[in-house]
């Protein structure tokens, strides 16, 4: 008999691409996949171009640190949403249900729960967000990234798995991201990216520097939906992207070096592909702090070079980025040494033994 699994997650890429990776796995073990998600998030967009996966939206609210009257109407939303997931639970009747994180994973868990259907929840960062702090009493179990994370959860449901990568990513071929970018080869290639919402900040820093870093480097910027500078578009060694699905193995393929904020999912993969890194993760005005202390556990491994939101200036930007470069190699060498396991597997694996129970 067929089993059948609702995936969820969303608001950020991050919270969409363990997902994305898990999807063909679970084809290939015959699984009938699910989705829900927002009605607007960029999970929609994303699992949109996957064939096969039925597509649910539910309402949902954001939870806030701040002042804002959204607050006073996003917890309304958030019930409505509880509902529409629980009635659309009791409609598929999955067998597991599997949740990325992000606001719109919080209805679907509680609408899991109160049709008595298991579910597994992966945290990506070292402290659990807002979204998974809610909804986690509520999971069966809850999958790790960190070791270190197990203090801040259930131990009893806590599973340390490391991070999953997709596969697709080390599919790149530098020389089709080379074609790409319409770059000669003469010169090492810096990516620029900011998260799938772009950086406004990193933006600003990378363009005002960009004349002494084209001196040195051909320049790839991922600059987030509607952030492209079109008096910039004709600058040769300096190509931009909103946002890149398809592209971007190529693209990581081709890089030398990466600057990057410090979401899990993110700074991960880069481990995987052995790119050494420049982090700037979000300051505590604008997070909780959860990519200060990813960063932060990158930098003692020694895998990355951090550079603070509230230290970034132009010459320090160009003085983090000359460091990296320079001490390259001592960073793929100590990514070398990070551990060869498979958190894919082992996550199908917990879902699978979930399921079963």
């Amino acid at each position: 008999m067929r089993k059948k699994i609702i995936l969820t997650g969303g608001g950020t890429a991050g919270h969409v691409m363990v997902n994305v990776a898990l999807i063909p796995k679970l084809k290939e073990l015959g699984w009938d996949i699910v989705y829900i998600g927002s009605h607007q998030g960029i999970e929609r967009e994303i699992i949109g171009r996957i064939d096969g996966v039925p597509y649910y939206s539910v309402s949902t609210g954001k939870l806030r640190r701040y002042f804002d009257w959204k607050n006073f109407k996003d917890p309304f939303n958030v019930l409505k949403g509880v509902w529409q997931a629980y009635r659309l639970i009791q409609k598929e009747k999955p067998d597991v249900v599997f949740s990325k994180g992000g606001f719109v994973s919080v209805p679907v868990i509680l609408g899991a729960w109160l049709n008595g259907v298991p579910s597994v929840i992966h945290e990506s960062d070292l402290t659990p967000g807002l979204a998974n702090k809610i909804a986690m009493p509520f999971a069966t179990k809850i999958c790790l990234t960190f070791p270190e994370t197990k203090q801040y959860v259930n131990a009893d449901k806590a599973v340390y798995v490391g991070a999953v990568v997709r596969e697709e990513l080390k599919d790149g071929r530098a020389e089709q991201g080379r074609k790409m970018c319409q770059f000669d080869g003469k010169k090492p290639v810096l990516l620029a990216m900011g998260g799938s919402l772009g950086s406004k900040k990193i933006n600003d820093a990378l363009r005002a520097n960009l004349s002494t870093l084209l001196a040195e480097f051909d320049i790839i910027h991922i600059c987030g939906k509607g952030n492209i500078d079109r008096s910039l578009a004709g600058q040769k060694g300096y190509k931009q992207f909103e946002y890149v699905n398809e592209e971007l193995p190529h693209l990581l393929a081709l890089a030398d070096i990466v600057v990057s904020r410090a979401g899990a999912n993110a700074i991960f993969e880069l481990l995987s592909l052995r790119k050494p890194m420049l982090l700037i993760p979000l300051s505590k005005a604008a997070s909780r702090g959860d990519q200060i202390l990813n960063a932060r556990s990158f930098e003692k491994a020694g895998y990355a070079e951090v550079l603070m939101e509230e230290d970034l200036t132009n010459e320090s930007l160009q003085a983090a980025i000359h460091r990296l470069y320079e001490n390259k190699d001592r960073y793929r060498k100590n990514m070398e040494k990070a551990g060869a396991s498979d958190p894919l597997q082992t996550l199908l694996a917990i879902i699978q033994d979930t399921a079963r129970r």
